[in-house]
């Protein structure tokens, strides 16, 4: 109680103590008035019998605070402002840009026509190899008389050609479907991971001037991610053939004789598992020739021609060490 009438009488004598001027900007009170009021409480609950052996006690006064300038707040506020607008354009978000390409992008003229090339060199060209040998062996049939006529069937590789062009173009379309969808349920950096284009993406990492070790396993791993969608689909588009044709097989023979479902769902079980393992190894392999590729050759061509050798290579390593090794025969 005698703190608070101290105080109450301060306030009565200094008429300066409670007015706006003894506040600061930021809504305290001054140092002073703090301490005075310290000082007054302190004294107050220092009983009067003991004062003359111990004295008055004595309160340390700081106005350092009430020294700062008015506008100290409004400068701190300017100055933050001012490095933010500057340095602004050092700490921008990066931004992942996502370029969908059209679904329906395999029946364009260019890649419909190079699929339709490719497609019928493969099922055509095979057949010039009897004419050549045939031509190589004249001189040891000339003592037939009648040397037998081969036909040549034209029919069977036209409809096997068509056949794989659908099979790639359903492939193409299928990996269009998987992007669309990565794109909607996946986050924006790994949808922008798994939509990059590689050959680009490893110019820009050679110019970055890596260690060859790190470069090889930047690119290797970015391959991975952009080769997986394309993979996935081609794992999905034979899956569902072979499924189709099992199911056609049990169809057809239901109607002849009795069927053995569980050799028809071992047999689709072995093939599915020969598919998966093929389309791991082209994975696997195609992302190691990329990094070798775009390591030893240009980065971009390089990077390409890797994936493309490691993409044909690998289901043929895989299956020729599992028969040799584990006699498995796929």
């Amino acid at each position: 109680m005698a703190g608070i009438a101290i105080l109450i009488d301060l306030c009565k004598k200094n008429q300066s103590f409670c007015s706006p001027q003894s506040f600061h900007s930021s809504g305290f009170f001054s140092a002073s008035a703090a301490s005075a009021s310290a000082a007054a409480t302190v004294a107050a609950g220092t009983p009067f019998a003991s004062r003359f052996l111990f004295g008055y006690p004595k309160v340390s006064h700081c106005d350092a605070a009430a020294e700062l300038p008015e506008d100290y707040i409004g400068n701190e506020q300017k100055l933050s402002e001012d490095i933010f607008k500057n340095d602004a354009p050092k700490y921008t978000p990066k931004e992942y840009n996502i370029e969908l390409k059209p679904l329906f992008s395999a029946f364009e003229l260019r890649p419909f026509a190079l699929t339709t090339l490719r497609s019928f060199l493969m099922f055509y060209l095979p057949l010039l190899e009897p004419a050549t040998k045939r031509e190589e062996d004249d001189d040891d049939d000339f003592l037939q008389d009648t040397p037998e006529e081969r036909h040549l069937d034209l029919v069977v590789p036209f409809k096997k050609s068509v056949k794989q062009i659908i099979r790639e173009t359903t492939v193409v379309t299928t990996r269009r479907v998987l992007e669309t969808l990565a794109v909607i349920y996946v986050s924006q950096r790994m949808a922008w991971k798994l939509l990059k284009d590689v050959p680009k993406s490893a110019v820009r990492k050679s110019q970055r001037r890596m260690p060859t070790t790190v470069y090889f396993f930047r690119v290797s791993r970015t391959t991975f991610r952009g080769h997986l969608l394309g993979v996935v689909a081609s794992w999905l588009v034979q899956t569902g053939i072979e499924i189709y044709r099992s199911l056609s097989r049990i169809t057809k023979t239901e109607e002849i004789d009795d069927v053995n479902i569980t050799e028809q769902a071992k047999l689709l079980g072995k093939k599915i598992s020969v598919i998966t393992i093929s389309c791991g190894a082209s994975l696997i392999f195609a992302s190691i020739g990329a990094g070798i590729g775009g390591t030893v050759f240009r980065p971009s061509v390089g990077q390409w021609i890797g994936c493309a050798a490691g993409d044909l290579a690998g289901p043929i390593i895989v299956s020729f060490y599992l028969e040799k090794t584990l006699h498995l025969n796929l």
